[in-house]
């Protein structure tokens, strides 16, 4: 594909996911964590597969870098998420 054709691609997906991420309410946002959290998983065993069946070289290294990012987004939302249930949580 086109260089061009994918940036407005990805400009247009940057604008519409900011669109739609502003119009949620608060009480939806600890479901979408999860949701999150579950494709950010997807996301790490894609890595893993990338790293493990990639060519020597360049492909390995950017498959470890994905791994180690997509452990920290999932490690991290898992974080953000039991922080958020925590302050639904009655105080006894």
């Amino acid at each position: 594909m086109d260089i061009v054709l994918l940036l407005t691609i990805f400009v247009l997906a940057l604008f519409a996911g900011s669109e739609i991420i502003t119009k949620v309410p608060p009480t939806l946002h600890t479901p979408l964590m999860s949701g999150t959290n579950a494709i950010s998983g997807i996301t790490l065993v894609g890595a893993l597969a990338s790293a493990k069946l990639g060519s020597p070289g360049l492909a390995q290294a950017l498959g470890f870098a994905a791994v180690v990012l997509a452990t920290i987004n999932v490690v991290g939302g898992f974080l953000v998420t039991h922080r958020i249930l925590n302050m639904f949580r009655r105080k006894g």
